[in-house]
């Protein structure tokens, strides 16, 4: 059985949880806690292998609770967030070594919620804490010097779980004048993806911003797919310029933003002109989209299973020998930048 203990002040939200974990029948909700600091008293006694907890909580919040767990009694940590003004502080958690984060109930069925954290808890007691403690790395405010003529026009990435941390890593890790366009499409709700662009604006010298439709990709900048809808890639037959555009079909493996749909763009739009780099993450969304991008004649790249928090979208394109290098995420901002010199 996966012990799990929950922290949250609402005595509704303590029962309505612990009742979707038991529900799963392979979870045993061994204590809850009102706040942080009972949290940590509960993790440090009861020994739980993941945590479930709020982020705003009276007197120790989430966030507090994370910081101290993560340095005296590291365990994954699940949180949940029904904020929207104050949601940097989830990334500021999951920079200080949270599991993940998942959308409160909005009402008291909230069915939606019980298979996201059940399976989120399944994905918790398989990890290496110590791929949660992330180190920050130094961004780099140095110049490239790129060939002239570029061997490819795009970077396309896909990420879920575990995704926002590798996406700082590697875009930190880059030059201040990377010359093509860079879209990202990581597994996030809509009200979270803003604040995520705004936090990656202040961490690279690159523009980051959150993909609009009809709008023009352009060199130098950072683009996240909204969560919204599917965002996928076209060329305008007038001008030839390649523009974002809603994509109204669903995909498979998941959807708003589906990494599968912006591949598959991607590798009709740029052929063997792309690199795809699949990152950390639950499931398989982009593999069928990083196959055919490989087929086109484009580099991919997954990122090892050693740095993953999650290794299951990585996984899935290694097994499918889509993968042309497998890399370490502290390698991959170097690696890509090789391809462009």
């Amino acid at each position: 059985m996966i012990k799990a203990l929950i922290v949250e002040d609402s005595g509704f939200m303590r029962i309505r949880i612990s009742d979707v974990l038991r529900s799963a029948g392979i979870v045993q909700v061994i204590g809850t806690a009102k706040n942080g600091d009972e949290g940590l008293k509960a993790i440090k006694l009861k020994k739980p292998d993941v945590v479930i907890t709020d982020m705003v909580m009276p007197e120790y919040d989430g966030l507090y609770l994370v910081k101290k767990a993560m340095k005296e009694s590291p365990v994954p940590i699940i949180l949940l967030s029904s904020l929207e003004r104050k949601s940097t502080q989830v990334f500021e958690a999951l920079a200080l070594g949270a599991f993940e984060f998942l959308d409160k109930p909005k009402s008291e069925r909230g069915l939606g919620f019980n298979k996201p954290l059940i399976d989120l808890v399944k994905a918790a007691v398989g990890v290496d804490v110590e791929t949660l403690k992330k180190s920050a790395p130094t961004r780099n405010n140095l110049e490239h010097t790129f060939n002239d003529l570029l061997n490819y026009e795009i970077v396309a990435v896909g990420a879920s779980t575990g995704g926002p941390g590798a996406i700082e890593i590697f875009l930190k890790g880059l030059p201040a004048n990377f010359p093509v366009p860079i879209v990202i499409a990581q597994h996030m709700p809509q009200r979270f993806i803003e604040s995520f662009a705004l936090r990656l604006n202040a961490l690279t010298n690159l523009n980051v911003k959150v993909a609009e439709v009809g709008e023009r990709l352009q060199p130098n900048y950072i683009y996240l797919c909204s969560g919204e809808f599917n965002t996928e890639i076209v060329r305008s037959q007038e001008t030839e310029q390649t523009l974002f555009a809603k994509k109204k079909s669903k995909f498979k493996e998941f959807n708003d933003p589906s990494v599968d749909c912006l591949f598959l763009s991607v590798a009709e739009v740029y052929k063997n002109k792309a690199i795809a780099v699949i990152m950390t993450g639950m499931g398989k969304d982009g593999m069928e989209g990083i196959c055919k991008i490989k087929e086109q004649g484009g580099l991919s790249i997954a990122q090892n299973e050693k740095s993953c928090v999650v290794y299951g979208m990585p996984k899935a394109v290694v097994e499918a020998k889509a993968a042309d290098y497998v890399v370490h995420i502290d390698e991959i901002p170097g690696f890509v930048t090789s391809c462009f010199s």
